[in-house]
């Protein structure tokens, strides 16, 4: 069974879903520790719901970025995971963090990368009227949002509806779209080769990476 370490800050809906397709064998894996950068978020309620190990380690309570950072890379290095994902983390990382799980580490962004890097992608799409807004799975490198794309999940916007229901419409497609990447990593249908994505024959994402939602 493959070792998957899920870092979150917040709500932790994206690791209630992976959490859920390693209980229901979609994904052949199993959480071995979630971390947290914050104390008592709902995340951490939630994965003590599937009986996870869990651990809080406050960026507050270091010195600096780096020093945050190498003492998060030595309590996920004690694990030994096969992938390590960014659900929610909201830290940027240092190379000391990026660099030791190079090719191991994922996130999910909420916006069609190379669009809307960083935070507030919801309210930058609504109001540049974008006609289409999505999710982004990529690997982490040392640029912010900028590791090379795995898989993109897109939906048409509704202008007429608020950024509060397009916020709902992105979360289901995160909860699809995460744990099937997620899986085929752990199945060896997709890795990172130098700084290029490699799909596997078998690989869903490989033939079009990009997936159009109605949700």
């Amino acid at each position: 069974m493959q070792k998957i370490v899920v870092l979150i800050s917040g709500n932790g809906s994206n690791l209630e879903a992976i959490a859920k397709a390693c209980q229901n064998g979609s994904i052949p894996g199993s959480i071995e520790l979630v971390i947290s950068n914050q104390a008592g978020v709902k995340g951490l309620e939630r994965a003590q719901k599937y009986h996870l190990m869990t651990k809080t380690i406050s960026h507050e309570d270091f010195a600096s970025r780096e020093a945050f950072d190498l003492s998060l890379t030595e309590q996920v290095l004690s694990i030994e995971p096969d992938l390590v994902v960014l659900a929610g983390f909201m830290r940027i990382l240092t190379s000391n963090f990026t660099d030791a799980f190079a090719g191991k580490l994922i996130n999910i962004h909420p916006s069609l990368l190379p669009e809307y890097p960083g935070l507030n992608t919801h309210s930058q799409a609504l109001e540049n009227g974008d006609l289409m807004h999505g999710v982004t799975v990529h690997y982490v490198n040392g640029e912010l949002d900028g590791g090379p794309v795995i898989a993109q999940g897109a939906l048409k916007i509704d202008p007429t509806q608020t950024e509060t229901k397009l916020i709902q419409r992105i979360h289901k497609i995160e909860h699809a779209l995460l744990p099937k990447v997620i899986a085929e990593v752990l199945k060896g249908l997709i890795s990172l080769q130098g700084k290029k994505v490699k799909f596997e024959a078998k690989s869903h994402f490989g033939k079009n990476n990009m997936e159009f939602f109605n949700v």
